[in-house]
């Protein structure tokens, strides 16, 4: 039997768990400051939702989806982005007849194969933002803010955000002959995967990593160039807006995103300290009507949780919080041990963090685990404690002790976290 994980993935555990817990109760925190409500969809949707709104000419249809046939001959497939799921149960429960802008938010798990490395798993967790309804470069500032405000409040340091726009269908027209032409001199010194590109979808030539192709994309036309008189003027007005908020960006003309649903705005958010981007996001006004809906602006982002961990570790930054337990609760004897169980679920009802042995320690095994898990108070329960209703409590950081009633706990830790 193999025990081990399987090839990229983790399994979160220890001191990595409390962090997680802290970037979700601060993605929990700024959301509900922006009036945005989470959403939960399934982690596995009918292939052509992701086939159809992420593009087939994409690494992640085309390399990277985890697609199976069920028993009815369905096929399936583990989200690989969060967008498409979204953007269906938006259409499946009639979620435009509600307010707009209509906002939403999740935390969930997606999946993609591809080589794992530092930050970069198969099955992976992404924090995002959707937001649909709203056509005005207010919309892209709110969103962009969203991202910007929880990289700050987790402290991370030394980031940039780089913002670009693909303009709209039109646009995006004239670039795409613009960027074949100029990438047409060059084809016989692309990559292989960017000769592949280049057939399918010319703009993905742009996302390429690759050394021998750096020179090249450098050098390719601006997607500012073919900009219509309304993109310009949405791109512009994004700028003030967010020059207004005191968000700073920088323009970066060769960011156009994985996914080809993108209109108009796309940006990301890089940390100096680690490869790659933590986030990104942007416009994709036409997915909503590509799915079957009406037509939609919409605009959000993602990003990666374990980028996000990756980011603090680089930066030495702890936000991991373990929670200490208020007292323990020691046992002598029998009567004793009846005793310190009653005790302890009863302090718990009451919220405090109780512990008590389960394991049949010595009073002495027992103080030693109370010390380990970090017990600001301790007391020993036996049969004179009992008789007289007093325990000695013990601080466990000064070794003070004192005695009070038995059903005196309670308030005294209350009292001493005042």
């Amino acid at each position: 039997m193999n025990i081990i994980a399987p090839k990229g993935t983790k399994d979160i555990l220890g001191d990595e768990v409390y962090t997680w817990q802290k970037i979700e109760e601060g993605v929990a925190r700024v959301c509900k400051l922006f009036s945005i409500e989470e959403i939960r969809t399934p982690i596995f949707e009918h292939t052509e939702l992701f086939s159809r709104g992420v593009g087939e000419a994409t690494d992640v249809v085309q390399k990277e989806m985890y697609t199976f046939v069920t028993k009815g001959e369905k096929s399936l497939t583990l989200k690989p982005e969060g967008t498409a799921g979204v953007v269906r149960a938006y259409l499946e429960h009639g979620l435009y007849v509600n307010k707009q802008p209509s906002k939403f938010y999740y935390v969930a798990p997606n999946f993609r194969y591809e080589q794992p490395q530092s930050g970069r798993y198969r099955q992976f967790h992404q924090f995002g933002v959707e937001y649909f309804g709203s056509a005005s470069p207010a919309c892209d500032a709110e969103v962009i803010s969203v991202a910007d405000m929880l990289i700050k409040n987790l402290g991370i340091k030394n980031t940039t955000l780089y913002l670009n726009t693909l303009g709209g269908s039109g646009c995006r027209k004239k670039y795409n002959e613009a960027l074949v032409g100029y990438l047409r001199q060059s084809y016989d010194r692309l990559c292989p995967t960017c000769k592949s590109r280049f057939e399918k979808n010319p703009l993905r030539v742009l996302d390429c990593k690759e050394g021998a192709c750096q020179p090249i994309i450098d050098k390719a036309p601006s997607t500012l160039d073919t900009l219509g008189p309304e993109c310009r003027n949405h791109f512009e007005q994004l700028q003030e807006i967010l020059t207004a908020m005191g968000i700073e960006f920088k323009i970066n003309t060769k960011i156009v995103r994985g996914l080809d649903y993108y209109t108009r705005t796309v940006f990301e958010f890089v940390t100096d300290n680690i490869h790659g981007s933590i986030g990104g996001g942007g416009r994709y006004d036409g997915l909503v009507s590509l799915l079957g809906g009406a037509q939609t602006p919409a605009a959000g982002f993602a990003m990666g949780i374990e980028r996000l961990c990756l980011a603090l570790l680089s930066q030495n930054i702890n936000i991991a919080e373990k929670p200490k337990c208020d007292i323990y609760i020691g046992a002598i004897g029998g009567k004793g041990f009846l005793e310190s169980q009653k005790l302890v679920h009863g302090l718990r009802q009451k919220g405090l963090t109780a512990e008590s042995d389960i394991i049949s320690r010595s009073v002495k095994a027992q103080m030693k685990y109370a010390d380990k898990l970090g017990a600001k108070y301790s007391v020993i329960i036996g049969d004179d404690e009992i008789v007289s209703g007093k325990v000695k409590i013990k601080n466990m950081s000064t070794s003070e002790t004192g005695e009070i009633d038995i059903n005196e706990i309670f308030g005294f830790i209350k009292s001493k976290d005042v």
